[in-house]
This record gives C-alpha cells, structure tokens and sequence, in this order.
C-alpha cells in the first residue's frame, strides 16, 4: 500500500509539479484533501525556516506525516535577491506578472545575468524533521519567453538549455528541476527508512 503524505501547500502548480514527480510512490493529499483550509505565513527570512513553518503546522493540525516546500529565485548580480521573497517581490499583492517585470527592471543594465532556484523541502515524518535541498542554476533572460509554467518560469533558462521552463513542458522542465532534485532527495530517504 502507498504511503500517504499531505503535501502542505495550497499552490495549484506547485501540487501538480510534485504530484507528476511522486505521484507513483506515494499517496499525496493536498492541505484541502486533508480539511485543512489556511492560508500559512511564510514570516522567516530564510526558505529553509519558511519550509519548516508549513510542515510543522500542518503536522501540528494533523498529527499526520507531511511535507512542505520554499523555493527561491536567487540572480547574482542582485545579490542573491529575490530570494526568500521571490513570491511576493514586487509587494504583498503582486502578481507574477509585477515580479516578473520588477526583476528585469532591475536587471536592465546587468552584464552577467546569473541565477539559481533553490528549493528546501521540510519533511515531518515519525515526529522528526528532515531537509531536502534542490538547486538549478541558470540565467535570467531579456524579455519573457513561453506560456507554460508559473512563477519566474518565462525569464529563466537552466544550464544546458537554450529553453526558458516556460517554453517545456512539464517533462522537460523536470529533467532540470530544482524541486525534482529535492523531491528525489526526499524520495531517496523515505524508501531507505
């Protein structure tokens, strides 16, 4: 029988991109799946304490084995911005659209355009916590290139492509994935515990 995991996380995108990685694994409930209906702060100023805010409440609520991700779109030449905020970049009530466009308004004039995507997954299991990093590095591109995806999608390309992740599908993006890699760093732990 699989085991069942509540993935805490109310992203639609985020839900479909893991379920297409674990999805013949394990049993993966969403926070709705599971009753739960809260939006949960991501208050800390690291993706590593933010990943584990989520996990912990969820587990808090449930009692029951789960996980959570942050992820963070860190470019070199703003010095690691934006980060732990990348979600909410150009303000509380942004949109994809407004970071997108504040990222390449502040890019304008850099010469080296390097960046990486950084995800920490929290995994709650048996009462004990447990990370899970995934890192893609790549670079930021001009203009914004494709329909697929979400987030930064449009504007990164990861090495050894010349495809935004906007412009794969979602078999292509995961061959390059920073959350594939800590996906299957969790995946890797759960099947040798």
């Amino acid at each position: 029988m699989k085991e069942t995991l509540i993935f805490a996380s109310n992203n639609q995108n985020k839900i479909t991109e893991i379920r297409s990685l674990l999805d013949s694994d394990f049993n993966i409930l969403t926070m709705k799946e599971s009753g739960i209906h809260i939006e949960i702060p991501e208050p800390h100023d690291s993706i590593e304490a933010n990943a584990s805010e989520k996990s912990r409440t969820v587990h808090q609520m449930t009692q029951k084995d789960c996980f959570s991700e942050d992820t963070g779109l860190e470019v070199e030449a703003l010095h690691g911005k934006p980060g732990v905020i990348s979600a909410r970049y150009a303000g509380e009530n942004r949109s994809d659209e407004d970071n997108i466009r504040k990222l390449l308004n502040e890019l304008s004039h850099a010469k080296k355009r390097n960046a990486k995507f950084r995800t920490v997954i929290s995994l709650i299991r048996d009462g004990k916590e447990y990370l899970f990093e995934g890192i893609c590095k790549g670079t930021i591109t001009i203009k914004k290139r494709g329909f697929h995806g979400f987030g930064y999608d449009p504007v990164f390309i990861p090495e050894g492509s010349t495809k935004t992740f906007a412009e794969m599908n979602i078999s292509e993006k995961n061959h390059f994935s920073h959350r594939k890699k800590a996906i299957f760093k969790l995946v890797d732990f759960l099947n040798k515990t």
